[in-house]
């Protein structure tokens, strides 16, 4: 079971930092989301002409990060994830575009794929309940 505040962080932000790899050379990009919490999983939208998509059809664990810009100590908060990105296909690449359009109905005008990344592990950082605190879920283990 996931704890509330992973959710609650998750819905207050809409760009996530992907990070993919390849031959052992690591590349990032920042990505629009949508987060499907009934599902566990990241919704994004891609092209298959981007350098992480082609990395991802070779390999296709990842590494998220989604972070709270703040200069101020006790606010600082992010989340560090881990998992599998899924190309969708049939009733499930359905239900993830249709997420994925509604909160961002623009995006319906730019042609790609709706990709799913599958979380295995997460790190939740919220110095508002204290400095450093960390909330872990690991799902690595089953």
């Amino acid at each position: 079971m996931i704890d509330q505040k992973f959710i609650d962080f998750i819905k207050q932000h809409h760009v996530l930092t992907l990070a993919t790899c390849d031959e052992g050379k690591p590349y990032c990009c920042n990505c629009f989301y949508a987060y499907d919490e009934t599902r566990n999983i990241f919704i994004v939208k891609t092209n298959e002409g981007t350098r992480h998509t082609q990395e991802l059809r070779q390999n296709p664990h990842v590494a998220l990060s989604i972070v709270l810009e703040t200069e101020e100590r006790g606010k600082i908060q992010g989340i560090q994830i881990t998992g599998k990105a899924v190309f969708y296909d049939g009733d499930a690449l359905h239900d993830a575009t249709l997420s994925y359009l509604k909160r961002f109905p623009y995006a319906v005008l730019k042609p790609g794929e709706t990709l799913a990344i599958e979380p295995d592990y997460m790190k939740l950082t919220d110095n508002r309940f204290g400095f450093g605190k960390k909330l872990i879920w690991d799902n690595t283990k089953k």
